[in-house]
């Protein structure tokens, strides 16, 4: 049995044997003759085959191109949480209490850091701030703030009606020198069914602009004095209100060169920014901010000149104009022996070539006078005295001034300021005025030293001209202090009446009217020249989002009005559909 079987198996081999050696051959015998053979004919259809070659290619390109564009239509490269903003600013900073911010470095901070009442909104308009509800009765003497609910400091603190009283009551002490002073002069505040009810020594419109100061809290230094607040330490580790927080801060070599760290506030009534953190290094000039923005050392800086674009090299970086409602203007001292003479005043009209004095500006507007066209509407605005040197001398030798008498010009070391003052002292000495030129750094001792006791005949200085007009600080008789604005010692009945009617109303019109009265009388007493509009120049990196440019500013700090969307991260996202 098993020899068959043994035989069976080697019969099935040897057929399986001979049927594979003849399908071999027959495969080769195959091949040749469908494959080997035909090689020969490719060349007549070579065409064809490039054209079903390049069929091919196109097919799965416009495959790979379909996939792309359909991924783009559900996916979208947008900013994200997360990341650094770092931001250049000039002038040291001194201290971190808002009160007391006179450098730029140092009112960045304060709008960063701490939040007011009212807030400029991205639309250059008086909104609301830490308050839920401003409101006015019909006198416009009695304004009523109610704040908002769950207000916080960044120590979880709540934010309370205390905290404003205390603050109103640290401004108008008599041993504090802050810009706010003036806006809140002769006004009490008490609370009332748990609200603050502001009452005014007479009519403010606009009294809601006025209510853009920054807080305190009272919980930390209510035990401080008045005198010793700039000490405390409170001034360099502050507990915040703002978008931002205090984190930590770093002295870098002897120049003043400053980095100060932020972390968003979790509690910002606003609500928590995008950023992980924002940067302010303070840099001690202008050629340190160049360098900075060039190396990508920092992410913007408001702090240059559109004459310095020229030094702004890097690719990544572009630049933004956004005009302010603000003003520069030289200031005559009308009490001082020289500028008391108002022929004086008025040869300075005749005598000073302000097309000269305005040339080396770039990119600002002319301002003639202390309102914007923007603000009033004035059909015309009144004659300025046509510029006439030889009248002007005549006017200076009349004048018979002592020949020991010196015109001092005094300003700060920022931006065209000093130039101005150069070019300014240039075309006095010419009308045979001598003249010399203090130039200080921009900081709490220009204000006590030279501002505070009037300590100059001409002073070249920018203000604040405001979202709403009012020249009442600028220019009413009662403003004639060390704490006041009227920074000319300016004191004319007519002038001070019109300023002070002209903020008592709403009523356009009879503000318009008032507004046309008081331009006469500063025309005719010359307290002021006005220089320029100034303009806010942005260098920005362009992968990251600041403020928009549709923004209408006030002032510089008002970019930050839209602070908590800033952002420098981005991230591929699906949209919804």
């Amino acid at each position: 049995m098993e020899q068959t079987i043994k035989k069976s198996g080697q019969k099935l081999a040897k057929r399986l044997s001979r049927f594979s050696r003849k399908a071999g051959a027959e495969g080769k015998e195959h091949i040749r003759e469908n494959v080997v053979d035909r090689f020969s004919h490719i060349r007549k259809i070579r065409l064809l085959i490039l054209e079903w070659s390049l069929l091919m290619i196109a097919i799965i390109m416009l495959t790979i191109t379909q996939s792309v564009l359909y991924r783009d239509s559900y996916a979208v490269d947008t900013f994200t949480n997360g990341g650094t903003y770092s931001e250049a600013t000039l002038g040291r900073v001194n201290s971190l209490n808002p009160l007391f911010a006179s450098t730029n470095s140092e009112k960045v901070l304060s709008r960063l850091m701490f939040s007011t009442l009212s807030a400029v909104d991205y639309s250059g308009h008086v909104g609301l701030g830490l308050a839920a509800s401003i409101k006015n009765d019909d006198s416009g003497k009695i304004w009523t703030v109610k704040l908002r609910d769950n207000l916080k400091w960044s120590d979880g603190e709540p934010i309370t009606n205390e905290d404003v009283l205390y603050t109103v009551g640290v401004i108008q002490s008599p041993a504090v020198i802050s810009s706010y002073t003036t806006n809140l002069s002769g006004v009490t505040v008490e609370v009332q069914d748990d609200e603050l009810v502001f009452t005014l020594p007479a009519p403010y419109a606009d009294f809601s602009s006025a209510l853009e100061f920054p807080i305190l809290p009272s919980h930390i230094l209510k035990d401080v004095a008045p005198s010793m607040l700039l000490e405390d330490t409170f001034s360099t580790k502050p507990v915040t209100s703002g978008a931002f927080s205090y984190n930590a801060s770093q002295s870098i070599g002897n120049t003043g060169e400053k980095a100060v760290y932020l972390s968003p506030n979790e509690d910002y009534y606003n609500g928590k920014p995008m950023l992980d953190s924002f940067i302010i290094h303070a840099y001690p000039t202008t050629d340190d901010i160049i360098e900075a923005i060039n190396s990508g050392a920092v992410t913007a800086t408001a702090e240059l000149l559109p004459a310095d674009r020229e030094k702004v090299t890097s690719s990544s970086v572009y630049e933004r104009q956004t005009a302010l409602s603000s003003g520069v203007f030289a200031f005559f001292n009308t009490t001082s022996p020289i500028f008391s003479n108002k022929a004086l005043r008025k040869a300075m009209q005749q005598g000073i070539d302000m097309r000269s004095l305005r040339a080396p500006l770039s990119g600002e507007s002319p301002l003639d006078y202390p309102l914007l066209p923007s603000q009033v509407d004035i059909k015309e605005f009144p004659s300025l005295p046509e510029y006439d040197p030889d009248a002007a001398k005549e006017a200076i030798k009349k004048a018979n001034l002592p020949a020991e008498s010196v015109v001092r010009i005094a300003t700060m070391n920022t931006g065209d300021f000093p130039a101005l003052a150069e070019n300014l002292k240039f075309q006095l000495e010419n009308l045979g005025l001598k003249t010399e030129v203090e130039v200080m750094p921009p900081s709490q001792d220009f204000i006590i030293s030279v501002i505070r006791p009037r300590n100059y005949d001409i002073l070249l200085y920018e203000i604040e001209l405001g979202a709403d007009p009012d020249l009442f600080a600028y220019y009413h008789s009662s403003q004639v202090t060390e704490n006041g604005l009227n920074l000319s010692n300016y004191n004319n009945a007519m002038a001070s009446d019109s300023v002070l009617a002209a903020r008592s109303t709403i009523d356009p019109a009879r503000r318009t009217a008032k507004y046309e009265t008081f331009l006469k009388t500063w025309v005719d007493d010359a307290p002021a020249l006005g220089i320029y509009q100034v303009n806010m120049t942005y260098f920005v990196n362009k992968n990251v989002r600041s403020f928009s440019e549709d923004s209408r500013l006030v002032v510089p700090t008002d970019r930050f009005a839209n602070v908590t969307y800033w952002a420098t991260e981005k991230a591929i996202k699906n949209r919804t559909p």
